[in-house]
C-alpha cells in the first residue's frame, strides 16, 4: 500500500475522479494538474479516460503531481467506444466472446493500474437480460403494480440472477491471479441499476463465496441511496452488512430529483452515517458530476471533512 493511503488525515485520503473532468481535457498532464490544484492528493481515473490522455496520465504520475488512488475498469477506454463504457462488454454476458472481452480489457486496467502505483481497480460485474425490457420497464412495473406481481416479479429477477452469476465467478476467477500478481485488490461495487449485478442482498454472499483477498465490495453512496428510495435496501444496513469486505467507496449525492453524482451536502445523504464505517485502510474518492463547477468540488470536499474528521 502506498504511503498515501497508509495515512489516516482524511484531507490527505480523499481522491477525485477524473469522472468530473476527463472530458474538458486533451491532456492527462493537465487534467491531474486541475485536480491537483483543487487541494486533492489522489486521483481516481475513471472509466471514460481515452488513450490519448494516458501520455500526459503517466508523465504527471512519474512527476509526483498526484498519486493514483484507483482506476475504473474498462480503463484507457477500449478503441472501438465512444465515450464512457464500463458495461461495454459484461462477465455476465451469454456470448463468450463476450465474456473474453470482458477478460481481455478487464486484465489491461488491472496493468495499467499496476503500471500507476494504484492499488484498487473498481468493477461492474455485469446484468440480467429480459425479454420483458428494460431495468427502468420493470422498475416502472414493480412501483405500481400490486404486491402479488411485485414478489412474482422479485422471484424471478433472483431465479434467472442465481443461473447468470455462475458466469459472473466463473469470470473472477479467471482474473483473480492477474490482480494478486500485479499487487491490484477488485472493488466490487453496487450499481444503480435494478438488473445489475450482483443482487444487493446477494453481495455478501457472493464476496464470501468468491474468499479471495485480491476481491472486496466498493460502496457507492448514491446508488445505495437510490435502491434505498425505492424500498429496495436500507442504506446504513446494507452498509454495515458489508463492513468486512469494504475496500473503497464512491462518494457523492442524491438530489430530492433522484440525480446522483450531486454535491454532497446537498441531497439526502447522512455523510454523518456513513463516517461511521470509513476505516484507515478505505479508498475514499469523490466521484462528481462534469457539469458541477470548480466551488461545487470544494464544497464537497470540505463537507466530507466536516463528516468525517
Amino acid at each position: 500500500m502506498t504511503a498515501l493511503l497508509e495515512e489516516s488525515r482524511i484531507e490527505d485520503r480523499l481522491s477525485l475522479s477524473t469522472c468530473w473532468n476527463s472530458s474538458r481535457h486533451t491532456d492527462g498532464y493537465e487534467m491531474l494538474v486541475e485536480i491537483r490544484e483543487l487541494g486533492f492528493r489522489s486521483a481516481e481515473l475513471s472509466h471514460g479516460v481515452p488513450s490519448y490522455l494516458v501520455e500526459g496520465i503517466l508523465r504527471a504520475v512519474k512527476e509526483g503531481v498526484v498519486e493514483i488512488s484507483s482506476v475504473h475498469n474498462f480503463c484507457p477506454l477500449p478503441s472501438m467506444a465512444r465515450g464512457a463504457a464500463p458495461n461495454l462488454f459484461q462477465p455476465s454476458g451469454r456470448s463468450r466472446q463476450e465474456r473474453r472481452s470482458w477478460f481481455r480489457y478487464s486484465v489491461k486496467t488491472i496493468e495499467f493500474a499496476r503500471d500507476l502505483g494504484a492499488r484498487h481497480v473498481v468493477m461492474h460485474s455485469g446484468s440480467l437480460g429480459f425479454r420483458f425490457g428494460s431495468a427502468e420497464s420493470l422498475l416502472s412495473g414493480l412501483q405500481h403494480e400490486k404486491a402479488r406481481k411485485q414478489e412474482k416479479a422479485w422471484k424471478t429477477l433472483r431465479r434467472r440472477a442465481g443461473r447468470e452469476m455462475k458466469r459472473v465467478r466463473n469470470a473472477y476467477e479467471s482474473l483473480m491471479p492477474f490482480a494478486e500478481e500485479a499487487g491490484v485488490q477488485l472493488g466490487v461495487e453496487n450499481r444503480e441499476g435494478l438488473l445489475e449485478l450482483p443482487l444487493d442482498e446477494k453481495m455478501k454472499g457472493f464476496l464470501e463465496t468468491m474468499d479471495h483477498p485480491s476481491l472486496g465490495y466498493w460502496h457507492d453512496t448514491g446508488h445505495a441511496e437510490l435502491k434505498q428510495g425505492l424500498g429496495i435496501i436500507d442504506h446504513q444496513e446494507h452498509l454495515e452488512s458489508l463492513q468486512d469486505h469494504l475496500v473503497g467507496f464512491h462518494l457523492h449525492d442524491v438530489s430530492g430529483e433522484g440525480k446522483d453524482h450531486q454535491r454532497i451536502g446537498s441531497g439526502s445523504i447522512d455523510f454523518n452515517h456513513i463516517a461511521s464505517c470509513v476505516r484507515p485502510h478505505h479508498v475514499l474518492v469523490l466521484e462528481l458530476h462534469p457539469r458541477l463547477s470548480q466551488e461545487d468540488v470544494l464544497a464537497s470536499r470540505e463537507n466530507l471533512l466536516e463528516a468525517f474528521g
